[in-house]
């Protein structure tokens, strides 16, 4: 466990623990609060936003697998973050938000000064959900936005909502690590995303596992690479129909592309501060693509270690 975290998983909790998890909040000797698929009650959950809401230290907050379980806990989680300043990171994967619930949540989380990082993977979402979540991809870099948005597996999305995002990612002045695994793009929505990577000046993750693409959408990604330049440093495209021959070579230029980043910025012997790169391991399937582990995007980030 981190120094300064609270992390409970799948717990019933209990008044005591409720008042424990409140009182570290209050005396802001708390940076990580993570409750992932625990029970409480509304009472208790209204008393964790309250603790959050007047939390100085708190960075990173876990409300990840149906602990946002309705409408009125949107609302509470909303005016909390209203209040508070300090979150870099908030998990919401697994809540049955709704476009309902984002509406609720939108005016907070894109108005919420520190806010950088945001899961909202699984939640149900569709395309009012998406257009929303556009705004906070502001192309002007003088406003704050995210720079790490997951939106992992919300098969609602249709086409015109994935057309919109590759539109606000394109333009977007500080996004750099977007997940989209596990949702049905298909090869038309990633010949957009494509073209987006092309266009954005900041991205550098881009997963794409399990979105049913093919060699097609590999073969757009390969020509991108290979003729164009572009920030991208890693695309996870694993479980997809796609050769691992395909893969390699993506995951070849890309490689080479960041080693003569490195190079070109040697040369001209001005000083530039080291790329941090993401921590890297294998991914389980046959092929050798990489599969990040880390958001890499530095010490504003605290290590999630289980989702």
């Amino acid at each position: 466990m981190l120094p300064g975290s609270i992390q409970i998983t799948g717990e019933a909790l209990s008044g005591a623990e409720i008042r424990d998890i409140c009182e570290s909040l209050k005396e802001n000797s708390v940076r990580l609060l993570s409750v992932r698929g625990c029970q409480l009650s509304d009472r208790d959950f209204g008393r964790v936003c309250r603790g959050v809401s007047e939390s100085r230290s708190l960075a990173q907050l876990n409300l990840n697998l149906g602990v946002v379980s309705s409408g009125s806990r949107a609302k509470q989680l909303a005016d909390a973050l209203e209040a508070n300043r300090s979150i870099q990171t908030l998990f919401l994967h697994g809540s049955p938000l709704l476009d309902a619930g984002l509406v609720t949540l939108n005016t907070a989380l894109s108005t919420h000064p520190s806010l950088v990082s945001l899961d909202l993977g699984d939640c149900m979402l569709g395309d009012e959900a998406v257009q929303l979540i556009c705004g906070m991809l502001p192309p002007d870099g003088a406003k704050s936005g995210l720079r790490e948005l997951t939106l992992s597996a919300n098969p609602a999305i249709t086409t015109k909502g994935w057309a919109r995002l590759a539109i606000a990612v394109a333009h977007s002045s500080q996004l750099r690590v977007l997940n989209l695994d596990y949702n049905p793009l298909g090869d038309q929505i990633a010949g957009m995303l494509a073209v987006a990577v092309a266009s954005s000046r900041t991205l550098e993750v881009l997963d794409l596992e399990g979105t049913g693409l093919t060699n097609q959408s590999a073969q757009v990604f390969l020509d991108m690479v290979e003729n164009y330049p572009t920030c991208l440093r890693v695309l996870v495209l694993a479980e997809n129909a796609i050769s691992p021959e395909l893969q390699q070579q993506i995951s070849d230029l890309l490689s080479e592309g960041e080693d003569d980043d490195d190079k070109e910025a040697e040369a001209r012997g001005s000083f530039v501060a080291p790329r941090e790169k993401p921590a890297w391991l294998p991914h389980s399937s046959s092929n050798s693509q990489m599969v990040l582990m880390t958001s890499g995007l530095g010490e504003s980030f605290l290590a999630e270690t289980e989702m």
